[in-house]
């Protein structure tokens, strides 16, 4: 029997249990919108920005745990979506990308909307630095085996996003539905690799024979679900544990152990501890810059001190940045879980660092009273802190909250306390202005019944409002906390620390004024329930409403530009304002830092 291949695919995806299809229809995928049209459990959600699909499809994998679907056009499609679909992929966030194309008989003349300065049909291949994979479809049967192919790879090893790319003719053949029947056979899921027993053994020698072990975490904890074996080796050996941004959630931040966040948005304290760490197990973690003080010596870490022990999934991630005594490459849950056995076996009764987690509580609370004044502040437009402070106090803690860029990520990885996994979700990797906006409604999609607030600037809320429109037309129950500044406030004040001025960040009228969109009265235009709030006290209450209402719902919160506090150090501070002790924008070599730059950096 011979069916559409349009029909087909959406079978297809039917039988995988794809609960949505994130996108803004083209010319070139309109034989798809028939099929979704008819499929009874594959909703297709249109928006009005390719960027925003991208970003849904995102948020929908980091709560859902498994691939996000975006279908998109051509030309202008595939170009607007490039920015989400590439957050997805420094973030290592599972995503299918499937794109029209122009007919396979017109590649090369000049078709509407094809690109073709170099190579004819190559228009798919500007995805080609950011997907695992990139397939073109040049026949129809290969369709089924390359949607296989598709989703395992996005789904293993290390997560990320793929692209099949379809020219618009192959939806409309008719093929054999003979050509799917691979396709029923083919598992759904990888069985990854998990850790031999001599080497978890060798790895728990090393922790214990350590005075200061540490054990850093990244998000690849959270994506491999192994958050309860983590716990479960901590408490057993009572190491205390250091996390990335995207590993906020690992480990409860009220967890006795827990350091919190290294780094640039690290407290001095948590890179002290790191620094001085004889031995560190690193899990699902790339050393990123931010996370590792832009890799100076001596700051966050430092391999003239520390023995670095690496599990990863992805193989290319272990030793990138530090060399390492002990690498492995392994599925993070079944690793942690034979860790887990090793040390019961060499350490029965466990350990014990009663001095360790005194020490731990006393710096926090230190940090948190050098706080504490901003958190109480009464003053209007508000502090930042007093809107995390509040907003703690209402928001559940099993609620789904999603940043943006500025305050709502670099702060709430600092000074907000996450207690369960999956409830915080953050754009790390490519740090994507507008992100927060958008992803938050595809992960109320994922998690139905949850509340789910995004914490966005009014430099990324403006990038792209017409979200609501989308929130509106699928009745999508999320909450819109526009903490606003009337600038790019963290990029403003990175300016300011080094130049006389703010320009370019300020959002201002030709006469000087200080411009800000009435954000709230937009959303109302929009259709949904806004307010904005006009003294420091009426916050919570707002947001109170606002999250028993149910419906779409945007708070505009008039806010303070004041910096994150920045205890570590970021590379491009050196090269705006150089320093005795950096040559050509880097830290001179045999220069050992400690404390004296860290006093510097105040």
């Amino acid at each position: 029997m011979k069916k559409l291949v349009s029909e087909q695919i959406v079978n297809y995806l039917e039988r995988r249990e794809v609960e949505y299809v994130f996108g803004l229809t083209g010319h070139t995928v309109i034989a798809m919108m028939d099929a979704l049209r008819q499929s009874e459990s594959v909703k297709y959600i249109s928006v009005r920005h390719e960027q925003i699909a991208a970003h849904m499809a995102d948020g929908y994998a980091r709560v859902k745990r498994r691939a996000g679907v975006l279908l998109t056009h051509l030309g202008p499609g595939l170009t607007n979506a490039t920015t989400g679909v590439a957050n997805a992929s420094l973030d290592s966030i599972p995503m299918v990308v499937i794109s029209g194309d122009v007919p396979l008989y017109y590649h090369g003349k000049h078709p509407h909307q094809e690109v073709n300065m170099h190579a004819d049909g190559s228009q798919y291949e500007i995805y080609r630095p950011f997907v695992k994979r990139a397939w073109t479809i040049d026949r129809p049967e290969q369709i089924p085996e390359v949607l296989d192919k598709a989703f395992r790879l996005a789904e293993s090893g290390k997560p990320g996003p793929v692209l099949i790319n379809v020219p618009m003719d192959m939806f409309s053949r008719e093929i054999d539905t003979a050509c799917f029947e691979r396709t029923y056979m083919d598992s759904r899921t990888t069985v990854r690799p998990s850790l031999c027993g001599d080497t978890a053994q060798a790895i728990v020698k090393r922790l214990l024979e350590a005075k200061n072990p540490i054990i850093h975490a990244g998000g690849g904890i959270l994506l491999a679900g192994a958050t309860d074996e983590l716990k479960a080796l901590v408490d057993h050996l009572e190491i205390p544990v250091s996390r990335t941004l995207m590993g906020q959630g690992c480990l409860s931040d009220k967890h006795p152990l827990m350091l919190g966040m290294t780094g640039f948005w690290g407290v001095k304290f948590i890179n002290e501890m790191t620094a001085n760490a004889d031995v560190i197990l690193a899990l699902g973690t790339r050393f990123a810059e931010a996370d590792s003080s832009s890799w100076y010596k001596g700051i966050t870490f430092d391999q003239g001190k520390t023995k670095f022990l690496q599990i990863d999934i992805e193989p290319a991630e272990i030793g990138r940045n530090y060399p390492v005594e002990i690498g492995a490459v392994s599925d993070l849950k079944m690793a942690l879980g034979e860790l887990l056995k090793a040390a019961e076996k060499l350490c029965p009764a466990g350990v014990k660092r009663p001095n360790v987690i005194k020490h731990i509580a006393e710096r926090k609370a230190e940090f948190k009273a050098r706080n504490a004044p901003f958190y109480a502040d009464d003053r209007f437009p508000m502090t930042p802190q007093r809107i995390l402070g509040d907003f703690k106090e209402v928001f559940p803690e099993d609620g789904i909250i999603v940043t943006d860029v500025g305050w709502n990520k670099n702060g709430m990885g600092q000074q907000f306390d996450i207690t369960l996994p999956g409830t915080i979700h953050h754009p790390s990797g490519l740090a994507t202005m507008g992100f927060g906006g958008a992803a938050l409604m595809g992960a109320a999609l994922a998690a139905p019944g949850k509340k789910v607030v995004t914490l966005v600037g009014d430099g990324g809320f403006g990038a792209n409002p017409s979200v609501i429109a989308t929130a509106v037309e699928y009745n999508i129950p999320v909450v819109w906390v526009v903490m606003n500044n009337s600038a790019f406030g963290t990029i403003n004040g990175l300016e300011r620390a080094h130049y006389p001025t703010g320009f370019g960040t300020e959002f201002k009228k030709p006469n000087g004024e200080t411009y800000s969109p009435e954000w709230s009265e937009i959303a109302r235009g929009y259709g949904i329930k806004a307010k904005k709030v006009t003294s420091a006290g009426e916050f919570k209450e707002i947001l109170k409403e606002a999250l028993d209402a149910n419906e779409p719902y945007l708070i505009d919160v008039p806010m303070e530009n004041i910096p994150t506090p920045t205890e570590g150090i970021w590379n491009i501070n050196d090269i705006y304002s150089p320093k005795p002790y950096v040559e050509d924008g880097r830290l001179t070599f045999g220069v050992l830092p400690g404390d004296v730059i860290f006093d510097k950096h105040k």
